[in-house]
């Protein structure tokens, strides 16, 4: 005979409180994690930025060496890419014997607020790293240098 009336201390699962708790404990986990890993992914694919403004450097000044002037994005032969595609690169003003610029600008999926477009000039023996469009406080230190 089954009995309608069972004790509680022969009841299994979860009551809907137990439930509502841990949704809320993983809500608020959620709540910080995903904003902090969304920010390391965006200061990491800065890194790509980077490594391809550096390459575009060095392949001008082999162009410059043999040439008589920087060349512009054609003339160097490297892709408009980035190597992981999050930015696009280019050479941006006139090019002459002394001085070239060159901008990343990020491409979805990397929309960066903080740093926008980086921009690398060389003028003679001087370069220059600033930002285009962004709104970092101090763009130096919080784009290039991390």
């Amino acid at each position: 005979m089954i009995e309608e009336n069972m004790p509680i201390q022969y009841s299994r699962g979860f009551t809907i409180i137990e439930l509502m708790i841990v949704v809320v404990v993983l809500a608020i986990i959620a709540a910080i994690a995903i904003p902090a890993y969304s920010d390391y992914v965006t200061r990491a694919r800065r890194a790509d930025a980077k490594i391809a403004l550096i390459n575009f450097q060095i392949q001008q000044e082999k162009y410059r060496a043999n040439n008589v002037s920087y060349g512009n994005a054609a003339d160097i032969g490297l892709p408009a890419d980035s190597p992981d595609g999050f930015y696009e690169i280019d050479v941006s003003g006139a090019v002459s014997s002394s001085s070239y610029s060159l901008t990343a600008e990020p491409q979805p999926p990397q929309v960066d607020a903080e740093c926008g477009t980086f921009v690398f000039t060389v003028s003679g023996a001087v370069e220059t790293r600033s930002i285009e469009g962004g709104n970092a406080a101090n763009p130096i230190e919080t784009c290039w240098q991390r």
